[in-house]
């Protein structure tokens, strides 16, 4: 058994992955403020190994506390997204990457930290080009700014470090999120029928939540072998367009119509491919697909009776 804290632990990733890491029999300890959802970890307070503290993760004594008293650090509290982050700039700046400098601060070499940062601070890759671990970090948005900021300061200040780059994360989670893009499109195509594409050529590299806490759990399993390195992680059969992505749900949601507008841009300008080929060597290999995803959101979303889902 492992004792294990994470930071922002009732959100879209951390709910899923405390509560794999209780059935493993680890203890783990979630600080939360419950700010978009307060009944995410209601499945996990019966559980006699699971710490919860609602407080403010910028608190630094309290985090000097229980970083004493964890093995392994899991900072998921972040303001996620571009918008959000462009909407609320102090917070964050203090909660994205003030939150990491703190950790940077406090851990030792008795302690592991795992730190989740994002394929976004490759902003606009090359055509023809997957980006790799060595590939230059060109984020586009204040979110991913601060992501690789904060790994940047993991990379040089901390002994005992694995990074991962993440995938834009799909499928269904305790605590949902719909502004993520397969989750959206699916959601929007349930709900209203239509999808419109604004620049449908802009591609993205995908992975499913439950991929995302398997690859955490390999990670505590192996860290010897995996430490002090940065990692894409994504599904490889998973590079894919945006009208790509609309045509695999429509594939499986026929009453799906699909409109691209020619004369619009997008906010977002992120579009590349990413090589996952790193982790794969070292053993670890997301595996739920794509479609199975989708399969399991439409399903999800056609018995709910919700116009709108949780964006953060």
């Amino acid at each position: 058994m492992s004792k294990v804290l994470i930071t922002g632990g009732a959100g879209y990733i951390g709910t899923m992955l405390c509560t794999k890491l209780l059935e493993l029999g680890h203890q783990v300890t979630v600080v939360d403020l419950l700010k978009y959802d307060k009944g995410s970890l209601n499945h996990l307070y019966f559980q006699k190994n699971f710490i919860f503290i609602r407080d403010d993760v910028r608190k630094k004594n309290l985090i000097k506390k229980l970083v004493k008293k964890n093995e392994f650090i899991i900072p998921l509290a972040a303001l996620v997204g571009a918008p959000l982050c462009e909407k609320f700039k102090k917070e964050a700046k203090s909660t994205n990457l003030g939150t990491i400098k703190t950790l940077c601060d406090l851990v030792t070499k008795k302690n592991k930290l795992i730190y989740l940062t994002t394929n976004s601070g490759y902003g606009i890759g090359e055509k023809n080009k997957y980006c790799d671990e060595n590939s230059p970090l060109k984020p586009i948005s204040l979110y991913g700014r601060t992501k690789c900021d904060g790994e940047d300061l993991v990379r040089t200040k901390i002994k005992n470090y694995v990074c991962f780059r993440l995938a834009t994360v799909f499928g269904h989670s305790y605590r949902m999120r719909s502004d993520l893009l397969v989750n959206n499109f699916t959601f929007t195509a349930v709900k209203k029928k239509k999808l419109t594409l604004f620049e449908p050529h802009f591609r993205r590299n995908f992975i499913h939540v439950r991929d995302v806490v398997n690859a955490i759990v390999f990670t505590m399993n192996n860290f010897s072998k995996m430490k002090n390195d940065v990692y894409n992680l994504g599904l490889s059969s998973a590079n894919i367009s945006k009208i790509m992505l609309a045509k695999k749900i429509q594939r499986q949601y026929k009453k799906l119509k699909i409109r691209i507008v020619t004369n619009r841009k997008d906010p977002d300008k992120r579009d590349y491919f990413v090589s996952n080929k790193k982790i794969e060597k070292k053993g670890f290999k997301a595996s739920i697909s794509l479609d199975k995803g989708i399969s399991e959101l439409i399903q999800i979303f056609s018995n709910d009776k919700k116009k709108v889902i949780n964006n953060y």
